[in-house]
């Protein structure tokens, strides 16, 4: 059942740039999907999504007229800070089935458009393809990247977990449409399934094909399992298709946890595994900074470049003080490009060795070990924006 609806507000402020998607804001323009994937926890209550999840979708039919208001420099007492606009993900994908009759996702690329922001977009959906003349003009003047999420590249798995999304042959497709029209495209993987997706072979594949396609980076995660509507549906799936795994679920999700996060160890063990994989097939694990550093301010640019190295220095097993030291940061009411080496030294989690990280990049942009970190998943730092950086 289709409902329409007046929402009260549409973007959402992120309470510091969003390293992943390098980005302040996100929006939904609907509430449900179609797509019906059994392990999305959209379906989750504390997202408070009413009626049948993959059934009764949510339209926001003033969302247009909110978001020009809401996007009006006249209309706000500070500046929006400048970063890639996000259009999917939450509890909803922008160009599900709905997008064909109301054209919210369009429109609102239109009014980005007109504002002058990048444009970051997220989605299963093909129907993307129907905005590449409207994505390569956003790219000429600010910058699209647009990327597809996968829980593998596993034809008939996708259709028992994907049931309402094309299958990933066919968003590889328009994965290297895009990339033959000189749009950046990421691959979100996430989430692996547990004891389906997870395994060597099939991360390996899955990458395998994004690089075939030409993705410039892929973005890896493991599944949440919240307890409640959305434990309940998968586990029904699980249990028709693959009886055989539901008591080793019971060992990594062993307690009902509102965030739903796996045990540790298992989680760890995954990564490791995604980390090899990324090596020897070549995809950067996050955004190449090619692709934002002309974006963001000096301020923001530390925070992500922080939390990048915090995450690729932990997926080596290693210790790092970065993402609390990217944390800190973000809560000051003072830009860090202000701050004496006495103040920041005083800021938690950054000690002498971070702090010159810091330094550095507010320097230079980079630092020396991001790059070298990055390097090792053939980031092609060096290349312009438009090239897949092969020789």
């Amino acid at each position: 059942m289709i409902r329409e609806i007046e929402a009260k507000s549409l973007l959402r402020r992120h309470k510091k740039v969003e390293s992943w998607f390098l980005s302040h804001y996100g929006l939904n323009l609907y509430r449900g999907c179609v797509h019906g994937c059994a392990y999305c926890d959209g379906r989750a209550e504390k997202y408070q999504v009413t009626g049948e999840f993959d059934r009764d979708i949510d339209v926001k039919v003033n969302a247009l007229g909110l978001l020009e208001r809401e996007l009006d420099p006249e209309r706000r007492r500070k500046p929006m800070p400048r970063s890639f606009m996000v259009l999917g993900g939450g509890v909803c994908d922008a160009y599900q089935g709905v997008e064909e009759t109301y054209r919210l996702a369009r429109g609102t690329l239109e009014l980005l458009d007109r504002s002058g922001w990048p444009v970051h977009v997220l989605t299963k959906s093909v129907l993307v393809e129907r905005d590449l003349d409207l994505l390569k003009r956003i790219n000429r003047r600010n910058r699209a990247v647009v990327s597809f999420s996968f829980s593998s590249a596993d034809e008939e798995i996708s259709r028992i977990f994907e049931p309402g999304v094309p299958p990933p042959s066919r968003r590889l497709e328009a994965i290297r449409k895009f990339r033959e029209a000189g749009l950046a495209c990421g691959m979100f993987l996430m989430p692996v399934i547990p004891f389906i997706t997870d395994t060597c072979e099939k991360i390996t594949e899955t990458l395998r094909k994004g690089k075939e396609a030409g993705v410039d980076f892929v973005i890896f995660g493991t599944m949440t399992l919240k307890a409640g509507r959305q434990a309940d549906h998968f586990l029904g799936v699980l249990g028709k298709h693959y009886p055989e795994f539901i008591s080793r679920y019971e060992d990594i999700y062993p307690e009902a946890s509102p965030w739903g996060e796996s045990t540790a160890a298992y989680t760890t063990a995954v990564h490791r595994i995604f980390d090899r994989a990324a090596a020897e097939v070549g995809i950067p694990v996050r955004m190449p900074r090619r692709l934002f550093d002309d974006i963001l301010s000096r301020e923001d640019l530390v925070i992500v470049l922080l939390e990048h190295l915090d995450y690729l220095l932990k997926l080596k097993g290693r210790s790092s003080p970065y993402g609390y030291a990217a944390y800190s940061l973000s809560q000051l009411k003072k830009p860090v490009s202000q701050l004496s080496r006495e103040d920041l030294l005083k800021v938690r989690g950054v000690g002498p060795a971070t702090a010159k990280v810091i330094a550095e990049i507010l320097e230079t942009g980079t630092c020396r070990e991001y790059e070298e970190l990055m390097e090792r998943f053939g980031n092609p730092a060096s290349f312009p924006p438009g090239s897949t950086g092969n020789v």
